[in-house]
């Protein structure tokens, strides 16, 4: 269990970690105000690079996804409360991101920035350009809260089962603890036979000494 919510905690933050480098360009157009020219065409050509970057980079980052999703699928396949719960959790949100990416994010970009035209920071943005330009940045922003729920979920998980293998380690040794006093207390009612037995001997024996 704890090999497994390794693998989805690392390979979580890895993909977290890659998103945050989309903070270049979606920080100019997500949390600037006013939004100008020069920041829209930076954030295009932050994208144009990812749309033209090799494709092994893709791959690797796939290898990833399927790893993570595949390990929650993996813990929630026991069936334990706390994987139905916190897994659950995991596994809605981290497809969430996969979908969102699939089917909105990188065909945006390798759709609408594969090639810019020619342009200097100054010159005016395209119109068709500036709605993608800042959904963009708006799906970034989701899939990083998302995958960062994924890891709040998955640190409960672990605190939960910390504090179960506390209670459940108290409970062994109250137990222990109850049956060592309940075996005094039975010793202590339980008769000695041996003084029973023993001492009528030894006053025959002395009653047989001294009438010799």
């Amino acid at each position: 269990m704890g090999a497994r919510a390794g693998i989805v905690v690392c390979a979580t933050s890895f993909l977290l970690g890659a998103l945050f480098t989309n903070w270049i360009a979606d920080s100019l157009t997500l949390w600037k105000s006013p939004v100008t020219d020069e920041h829209l065409w930076t954030a295009a050509s932050y994208y144009s690079i990812l749309a033209n970057g090799p494709s092994e980079i893709l791959y690797f980052l796939a290898t990833i996804v399927v790893i993570g999703g595949t390990t929650i699928l993996w813990s929630l396949g026991d069936g334990e409360a706390g994987n139905l719960m916190f897994d659950g959790g995991s596994i809605f949100l981290f497809g969430t991101t996969i979908v969102m990416y699939l089917y909105s994010v990188l065909p945006s970009i390798f759709e609408k920035f594969s090639h810019l035209p020619a342009h200097q920071l100054k010159d005016p943005f395209p119109r068709s350009l500036r709605q993608a330009t800042l959904e963009l940045a708006s799906s970034n922003l989701i899939c990083s809260v998302a995958l960062t729920g994924v890891l709040a979920l998955q640190a409960g998980r672990f605190w939960a089962e910390s504090a179960d293998d506390d209670d459940d380690e108290q409970e062994v040794i109250e137990s222990s603890e109850s049956e060592e006093t309940k075996g005094r207390k039975s010793r202590g009612k339980t008769p000695d036979i041996r003084d029973e037995v023993v001492k009528p001997l030894l006053q025959q024996r002395l009653q047989t000494t001294s009438t010799t």
